[in-house]
């Protein structure tokens, strides 16, 4: 879980029951914070498709293979990435979850490979995890081991008895 430095400047863009977005005023780097306690498995809100694409962006969550999805809350779309994720995005039962407690100001931050296949657009990644995958491309490109340590999406699940079936 990523805590905001002491030392950074942030900015209080947008404040909902929630969450808040705040922006990083040396960065310009947006990004979604708690504006409350959750619990471990604890139901932050619930979402919905704002829009539904055959192919991926920048911001959509992807759920089937041609079926990737825009946020709505839109203060979703400033979930930022992380390898030790604190929140889960379970797109089957449309429903955004604590994966550990998180207090009020905490960053929440999800494992983008956890809803992506293969991505369009991969990233090094600098989330100074003690796990940190250094490169993140999607679910695709990460190891059986790799896979066990995180929480996916049913669609991820799928997609990884479709690939195991294909190796053994």
């Amino acid at each position: 879980m990523r805590s905001v430095p002491a030392t950074s400047t942030f900015k209080k863009l947008q404040a909902f029951p929630v969450a808040e977005v705040w922006q990083n005023t040396q960065t310009g780097e947006h990004s979604l914070h708690a504006a409350q306690s959750f619990t471990p498995n604890q139901v932050i809100c619930s979402f919905a498709a704002a829009t539904t694409l055959s192919h991926p962006t920048y911001l959509t969550v992807q759920t089937a293979l041609d079926t990737h999805i825009t946020l709505r809350p839109f203060y979703l779309q400033y979930v930022n990435h992380s390898c030790a994720p604190n929140v889960f995005f379970d797109t089957a039962r449309r429903e955004f979850i604590a994966l550990s407690a998180i207090r009020p100001g905490d960053e929440l931050v999800f494992f983008y490979p956890s809803t992506e296949w293969d991505m369009q657009q991969p990233f090094n990644c600098h989330c100074a995890a003690r796990n940190c995958l250094k490169v993140i491309k999607g679910a695709a490109h990460l190891s059986p081991a790799q896979w066990k340590k995180y929480r996916l999406s049913n669609f991820i699940l799928e997609q990884l008895k479709l690939h195991v079936s294909k190796i053994s």
